[in-house]
This record gives C-alpha cells, structure tokens and sequence, in this order.
C-alpha cells in the first residue's frame, strides 16, 4: 500500500496528520471485509476515471488489475494526467519486461513526492486487486486532489469546503463528508444547478427519490459536462455507508469541470470588492458636498447681519441687538464650529480612504474647498469682530446724544424762559411820554438790559454747539432739535436789532435828561452779571465734571460771597438816603428787576442745596466706579487662569503627536481622554462669558487688570477644540493606513522618527527625505513623487501623506489592469460585457450600479446591449472619464 504525503508533508487524507502505509492497508483491509460492494464501487470509480484520461491517448482498460499488468497503459495513464514524458517502456512479452515498465512507473509516482511503501512491481504484476487500487487511489489523490485548494484549506478538506460553499443555499442539502450525504443524490444535482441552472430543475426533485435524483445528476454531467459515469446510482442506496474514495473521485471531477466558474466568482468578489469602495467613497463625497454646502450658506446668510451697520435710534433697540448677538455667539455659532471642524476631519477621512483603496484625491465642487471654507469662516470672523466694536460704539454714543439732548432741552427751557416778553419790553413807546427823569431810568434800564443780553449770547452759543454736535452724533430726534435752534437763533437776531432801535430812540432824548439815580444804575450793573453767574450756576452746575472741578467751584465761593454782600450793601445805602432825606420810593429799583432778596434766595439756593447735592452725586459716582472695580478683578483673575491653560494645552498636545508613546491605540485612547478632561473645563468658559456680561452691562470697556478679552479666550478655546480634534482624527487616518496597508509598528515607528526629525528643523517634511526611495533616478521620478505626496504643491508634506507614499511603495493594491483582467474572465474573454452577465456574477446592487455607469461598448464585435467595462474600470481610477 501506500504512505502518501505531499513535499511539504501535509497529508492528503486530513488537514492535521499523516496516514502510514499500515494504517492505510489496515484501512484497505477494513473496507474489504466490512462491504464487499466498496471494492466493487472503487472498481468501477477508477476504472472509469482512468479511462476519463487514457480516452485521449486513445485507449481504454477494461479490468483494472489486468490491463495494468505490463506497465504500458500505467504509464501511458502517467504521461497524459501529468503532462510530462516518462522514459521509453520496453516492449518485450517477457516479465523482466514488464517489472522493468512497472518499476519506471513507480519512480515516477515517487519523484512527486509520493512515498511508496510495500507497493512492488511484482504485486502489480501479479494482479493483485488490493495494491493496484490502492496504488490508482494514490494516484487520483496526487494529480486530482492534491492542488485543490479553498479559503486556505486543500486537499480532502479543500474539495470538501468547496462542496458545501457551493451546496449552502440548497434545501435539505448538508454536505459533512464522502459517504453519506451523497447518497440521496440532491448533492450531485445542487453542484450542477449551482454552475449550470439551465441543465437542471431542482425544484422537482424529491429527497425520498435518491435513485432518480443520482441516475438524473450522473446522466446531465456524462452529456452535458463531459463527466463519465463512474457509480451506480443502486449501488450507493443499497450500501450503508458509500465508499468515501470512489464518492471523493468522482466528486473531484465536478471540481475540475467548474473550476472556470470558480475563476469567474473570484473575479466577480474582486469586483464587488472595488465596487464597494468606490460606493462608500462616493457617499462620503456626496456627505461632504451637502455639509459644506449648508455650512457656506449659514456663513453667506450670516455675514450680510454681521456688515449690517444701520444704527437705532434708542438704547433700548440698540442694547436688544446687543442682546441678540450674545444669542449668536452663543447658541447659532458653536455648533457650526463644530460642523467646520466635522468637515474638515470628514475631509481628511475620505483622502485617507481614497490613497489606500488606489483611487485619485477627491476635489469638491468648485467654491467648496477646505481652503474655501476657511476663507469664509475667516471673513465672517472679521465681520463678527467688527459688529461687536460697532454696537459698543454705538452705545457709547446713543448714551452721549441721551446727555447732550437732555442738557440741550434744558439750556433751551431757561433760554426761552428768559426771552419770553422781551420782544414786548424792546418795543414799547414809553419813552415818548416819560419825564427826563424817568427818561434817564429808561436808558439806563436799557443799558442794563444790553448787559444781560450779552451776558446770555453764551447760552445761545452753546445751545447751538450743542445742537451742532448732535447733528455730528446722527442723533435721531435732530429735526426737531434743529427747528428749536433755529428759532432761538432767529429770536436772538430779533432781540439784537431790537435792543439796537430802542437804544438809538432812547439816546435821542439823551441829550434832555440829566442825571438818574447813580446808586440804582450800580446796583442794576453789578447785581445783573452776579445774578447771571447765579444762573449760568443753577443751569450747569449739574454738568461741572469731577471732584477736582467741584473743589475748584467751591473754593470761588468766598469771593462771591463778597460781592454779594457788596451789592446789599448798596440796596441798604439806597434805604438809608431815602430815609436819612425822607424820600419815599415809588417802587422797585427801575433800572432792573433783580431784587435783594432774589439775590439772596439764589445764592441760599447755591449754598444750601446745589453745592450738597453735587458733593452727594460725586461721592455716589466715586462708589459707583469703586464697584465697577470689582467686576474688572473677576473677569482679569479667570481670565489670566484660563488663557495660560489653553496655552499649555496647545502645547501638550503637540508634545503629545509628536512623542508617540506606547501604540497607536495607547495614543489615540489617551487622546480622547485628554479631549474629555478639555471638555470638561467649559463651565469655566461659560462662567466667564458671564462675568464678560456683567462687564458689558456696567458699560464698563477698559481693564488694566489683564491683558486678555473675552475674544481671545473664545477663538483660543475654539483652536484647542479644533486641535484635538484633528490630532485624533490623524491618529485614526493613521490605523486605517497602518491596518489596510500591514504596517508593523516598528515600521510605524521608524517613518514618525524619521519625519519628526526633518519636520523639527524645517517645520515641514522636505524634499531631500525622500532620499530613502532613491530620488536620484532623475526630475521626472522626483516630480511623480511629490505629485503624489504634495498634490496641492503647497511645498509641505503631512505625516499621513509620508506614510501613504512609503507604505504604497512596498504594498500591492487594486490596479485598474487587475479589474478590467476580472471583468475580462466575467465575460468569457470577450471585450464586452453584457448586462444579463453581470446580474448572473454580482450582487445584485453592484450589479446595478455597473449597469447605470457603464458606457455602450462600440467596437467592431459590439452586440446589442454590450457595455464597455474597460473605460469603466480605468475610470474608477482617475485614468480616463466615465
């Protein structure tokens, strides 16, 4: 017998041992006296396998174990299974002869690798049944069982996983070995079905049937798949147990007769497997192309309300857009920073997918490039950072008209007040009738009253300035504010010409009157511009600025304290002439209408109740201010805490992307949970948005306390979010390529030293690294490198763009070639494929999406309904257009 093993010792019988030549004629013997029919049916099996094969050198045997005897048709069977030429077979009738021929048949079996033990030529010779089958069975294992190979198992395990992957989707089917599954014969049809569905209705065949069901499948496959008959289909109902060799033969035969088709499923898993990529990349794009889209219109619908700078006329709808661009910053802008910082890791992602699957870089639409978005994220910063500028200055100003419109209402009221009836006085004719005495009082009441009418063309002026400035200010209400100026204006004119006429009328009759009474004129000279200061002081005292001012006001009050004791004094001097020469005064002093005790109820007015007042309002302002202190010191205390942090942070991570300690899984876990402790800090962000509030709301814009605005603190905050965001999207790119390109990691290792190494001296990866991949081939070798590693040719090299060019160069991936070479066995060689074909050999959604993109086949072999997979194929690639 034999003990049969292949050159690199794996047994043929099992997929773990090996069977000694003992153990197999024990096995011989076993099958002998347990079933009798066993001989039978491996007579017959091999018999008509041998035949399968000595039927194209012409000749047949018809006894196994005689027609073998003289070594000439075993060795005739020997050339045509292996292809080869044996020696030249002696011809002579004698044994020698005949031992000599058997002999060389041996050598050649064992020069296969097959060891021989206890098999002679004599036995052979001699006609023993038992060794010639064996030695046949030997024989059918090395040249038609030993090669099949299936998903890593071969030999008897191979053939017996190929049976059952293509027997699986088969009703009451279960192939678990070669006796008794086969015996009902809905194996052998489901084999046949499964490659040729047309030779065979399984739907009609009935498992309690086995006798039609085998004669069915052993007629169809002798017709129609050129496989002899090598069992009856009695025989294999009436054994118990079927013999395993003869069910293993004959089975083996269907292996090689479809092993085409096995070609054409390999292709076809290929194919699906192309197509697959080139379906999920193209939703990522499509993915990305929506994201963008949606994120660039926010940003297009967003920028116009930042640039939007038309003022309101009021602080309260001013403070309410103030109120309404917190809202944005804080609840519509950060998640469209989370969506610009998805995007780009999104972007990132399907590059990386792209490189390894072989397929050219994706480029969005125009208008939506990263680089795009990050020019329309910059412009609507800027306009975001202005709009915020706009509305504090605009406050500012909105509550400087508020002042301005108040003082100018006031300085208006007493203007108008004091021009009421004025008009009336400079008209009148009393001049015509009056005495010389009462003449003199006229003109000098008139004098007087030219003091005080230039004592008030300050008033007017500044009236005016003010309504100058408001005009400047845009001030909403400044119609209104401009007629009244314009009307007092006007009545100033008026009352100039006036006071002119009535002077000329009254100096007329100057020359008539002679004296007037000179204690009453110094009276009305010096109480007119005392009274008037008094005024100017009832009217702006409200407006003198800070302590300081206030000090300075008060320190002028002695001296007017004096001379309004003097101008008393002269009233008491006018009483006590009177009385000293018994005159009786008509009335009140004609050449004015300030009395003493207006006077007197002024300045009490002054001393009593204005001056308290202001010392009251500073000393409220000056806590006023000491309170505002407080909140500059909380805002400057969180803020020098939280900008360092954000600063250390930067700086650890980018210690941490470049140390590469432990795995990449070790990397990437840390990461995340650094990414959690930066999350995890945001309620100090919030809180301090808060303080940042209270700030605004106390209109308060300065803070010497810390150097740091709320504006920085967002957009650092907002760069360490977007940081660890893409160092761990970079560590993911990383594990794909490392895991999809078998990248050890050593290798890993050595490229992230190598880079940093170069990167720490130029910032970048530089040309002159590449030299490990022999740039020196010439320009033209040079330039396809960096075309592949810099695409963008932005004159720097990212690390996964380095790792993709090392590893493409010693990896092998999916080539156009390779897919049209699979499409090419789909379609039986031709240069077409048609859609009937391509439902038969893919899944039926690949299938389809083959279908829509193919273009029409139009060579000269064309038929209806071909399609060009070639151009389709090289397309997938970015080597021609669809």
């Amino acid at each position: 017998m034999v003990d049969y093993h292949a050159a690199n010792n794996q047994s043929l019988y099992s997929a773990g041992g090996q069977q000694t030549y003992m153990e197999q004629e024990n096995d011989w013997d076993r099958d002998l006296l347990l079933d009798p029919a066993w001989e039978k049916q491996q007579r017959k099996t091999f018999t008509a396998w041998c035949n399968s094969h000595l039927r194209k050198a012409g000749t047949q045997i018809e006894n196994i174990e005689e027609d073998f005897r003289d070594g000439l048709k075993l060795m005739l069977l020997l050339e045509v299974i292996s292809g080869e030429r044996l020696p030249k077979p002696e011809r002579g009738k004698m044994r020698v002869h005949k031992i000599n021929n058997v002999n060389k048949a041996l050598d050649f079996i064992a020069s296969k690798g097959v060891k021989l033990v206890s098999i002679g030529a004599e036995e052979i010779l001699d006609g023993n049944a038992k060794m010639t089958l064996g030695m046949i069975w030997t024989i059918i294992l090395r040249f038609a069982i030993q090669d099949i190979s299936v998903e890593e198992t071969s030999a008897k395990e191979g053939l017996l996983l190929w049976c059952q992957r293509k027997t699986a989707p088969y009703k009451n089917v279960n192939v678990q070995n070669f006796h008794i599954s086969w015996k009902d014969g809905l194996a052998f049809n489901a084999l046949i079905h499964r490659h040729r569905p047309e030779l065979i209705d399984y739907d009609k065949l009935r498992k309690d049937d086995p006798v039609t069901n085998l004669n069915n499948a052993f007629e169809v496959a002798e017709r129609y798949l050129d496989i002899p008959k090598m069992l009856d289909a009695e025989d294999i109902v009436g054994t118990l147990r079927p013999d395993e060799k003869a069910i293993m033969t004959y089975v083996s035969c269907f292996y090689h007769a479809f092993s085409g088709a096995q070609k054409a499923e390999t292709a076809a898993n290929r194919i699906c497997k192309v197509l697959a990529v080139n379906q999920e990349n193209e939703h990522l794009m499509e993915d990305y192309e929506k994201l963008a889209s949606d994120l660039l219109e926010w940003i297009r619908r967003t920028i116009p309300w930042l640039e939007n700078r038309a003022p309101e006329k009021t602080m309260t709808e001013m403070q309410q857009k103030l109120e309404d661009f917190r809202d944005y910053r804080r609840v519509h802008k950060p998640p469209k920073v989370q969506e610009k910082c998805q995007l780009e890791i999104n972007f990132n992602t399907l590059q990386t997918k792209l490189r390894l699957s072989n397929r050219p870089a994706f480029m969005p639409s125009e208008g939506r490039m990263v680089s795009d978005i990050n020019g329309a994220w910059h412009k609507l910063e800027g306009a975001e950072k202005g709009y915020e500028e706009w509305l504090l200055n605009e406050i500012r100003r909105l509550e400087r008209l508020d002042h301005l419109a108040e003082k100018f209402r006031q300085k208006a009221a007493i203007h108008e007040s004091w021009t009421d009836g004025k008009e009336a006085m400079l008209t009148q004719k009393d001049y015509e009738t009056a005495s010389l005495s009462e003449i003199k009082a006229l003109l000098k009441k008139h004098e007087a009253f030219e003091s005080d009418l230039a004592a008030h063309q300050d008033r007017v002026e500044q009236i005016a300035a003010i309504a100058q400035e408001l005009n400047e200010l845009d001030y909403y209400d400044s119609p209104s504010v401009n007629a009244r100026c314009q009307k007092i204006c006007e009545q100033w004119d008026a009352l100039g010409s006036l006071t002119q006429n009535r002077r000329e009328s009254l100096e007329r009759t100057e020359k008539q009157l002679e004296s007037i009474d000179e204690l009453y004129l110094e009276y009305a000279k010096r109480a007119a511009p005392f009274n008037n200061w008094m005024e100017g002081v009832l009217q702006n005292y409200l407006w003198i600025g800070l302590i300081t001012a206030h000090d300075q006001f008060k320190s002028t009050l002695p001296e007017a304290n004096k001379e309004r004791e003097a101008i008393q004094a002269i009233q008491a001097e006018v009483q006590k002439i009177a009385q000293y020469n018994g005159i009786k005064l008509a009335g009140n002093n004609p050449y004015t209408t300030i009395t003493p005790q207006s006077i007197d109820k002024k300045w009490e007015k002054v001393r009593s109740q204005l001056v308290p007042q202001r010392d009251q309002a500073l000393q409220e302002e000056l806590a006023r201010q000491q309170s505002n202190d407080h909140p500059r010191r909380q805002f400057a205390n969180q803020a020098n805490m939280i900008g360092p942090w954000i600063q250390n942070k930067m700086a650890e991570i980018g210690r941490i992307s470049i140390e590469m300690n432990g795995t990449l899984e070790d990397q990437l876990t840390h990461l995340r949970q650094y990414e959690q402790s930066i999350i995890e800090y945001k309620p100090n962000i919030d809180q301090q948005e808060g303080n940042h509030q209270l700030i605004q709301e106390a209109l308060i814009f300065d803070n010497k306390y810390t150097a740091y605005t709320m504006e920085h603190l967002r957009v650092g905050w907002e760069q360490l979010l977007t940081t660890i965001a893409r160092t761990i999207n970079e560590i993911e790119n990383q594990i794909l390529t490392r895991d999809a390109k078998g990248i050890s990691q050593e290798q890993l290792h050595e490229y992230r030293t190598s880079f940093n190494h170069f990167d720490k001296v130029r910032n970048s990866f530089p040309c002159l690294t590449l030299c490990e991949m022999d740039l020196n081939k010439g320009d033209a070798e040079f330039a396809r490198i960096m075309g592949i590693v810099d695409p963008n040719n932005s004159g720097a090299v990212t690390f996964q763009a380095f790792i993709d060019f090392m590893s493409r160069e010693t990896t092998d991936t999916d080539t156009a070639d390779q897919v049209i070479a699979s499409f090419k066995i789909l379609a039986g060689d031709k240069n077409y494929i048609t859609a009937e074909e391509l439902r038969r050999e893919l899944p039926p959604d690949q299938a389809e999406y083959c279908i829509a993109r193919m273009a029409p086949y139009t060579g000269p072999d064309a038929v209806p309904g071909a399609l060009d997979y070639m151009s389709f194929s090289t397309a997938l690639y970015g080597e021609s257009d669809l």
